[in-house]
């Protein structure tokens, strides 16, 4: 089973299915096929930590995650884009997933202020101020070459009843506007100028039974 309308870069298709959601897929990208589920080894700073490309080759790792926050900062993206792009820069021809630096909203709660328009940043190298909006981290992540990129999303600290994930995630202060709202509507925005990347969607929801999903069903594309 194959699924269409990704793009022209990029193909899914079903290999195996059990009688629940559980499922085995092969995904195509333009720097090679990753058989899904998979293993997606952290380099934040375009580097996993003490590992070479060649011995992520030898344990057969199909994709690499790096941290377009991170990589902003520091060495820059437009360093990286006068290198030749990240897999140049990392000396790594497979696939690489960059992170939007949505969970730096989360990790570095001290270090920003978010708004309905996307989050401003002080860095904790210099100081320094950092914009964000769904379409700058686009741009950056397209600079660089990344694959699959994603979206600028809300992440929030857990444990987290219903009400604090709603007023953790609005700039109003009553706290009306839910996460998956704003960062619906990031997606939507993301999305026009993302025409040669892979962008996936996050699925917002509660751990605890008592706290269902605050994600309407509703598709992305209305």
């Amino acid at each position: 089973m194959t699924q269409d309308g990704l793009n022209q870069h990029f193909s899914f298709a079903i290999e195996a299915q059990s009688g629940t959601a559980a499922r085995a897929g092969t995904l195509a990208t333009p720097h090679g096929t990753i058989r899904t589920p998979v293993f997606m080894p952290v380099g934040t700073h375009a580097t996993v930590k003490s590992v070479s490309p060649a011995e992520l080759r030898s344990v057969h790792a199909q994709i690499i995650l790096a941290n377009t926050y991170h990589l902003s900062l520091r060495p820059g993206t437009d360093l990286i884009a006068q290198i030749g792009g990240l897999h140049t820069f990392m000396a790594w021809d497979g696939p690489i997933l960059t992170d939007s630096g949505g969970f730096q909203i989360f990790s570095l709660g001290h270090l920003r202020t978010v708004d309905d328009e996307g989050v401003t940043f002080r860095s904790h190298i210099d100081g320094s101020t950092r914009r964000f909006t769904p379409e700058s981290v686009q741009e950056l992540q397209s600079q660089i070459g990344s694959d699959i990129v994603m979206p600028l999303d809300q992440c929030i600290a857990l444990p987290a009843d219903r009400a604090s994930a709603e007023a953790a995630s609005s700039a109003r202060p009553a706290g009306s506007i839910a996460a998956w709202h704003r960062t619906r509507a990031r997606i939507k925005r993301y999305s026009v100028s993302c025409r040669e990347r892979l962008l996936p969607t996050y699925v917002c929801g509660m751990l605890a039974r008592s706290h269902p999903s605050i994600c309407p069903a509703t598709p992305l594309a209305d």
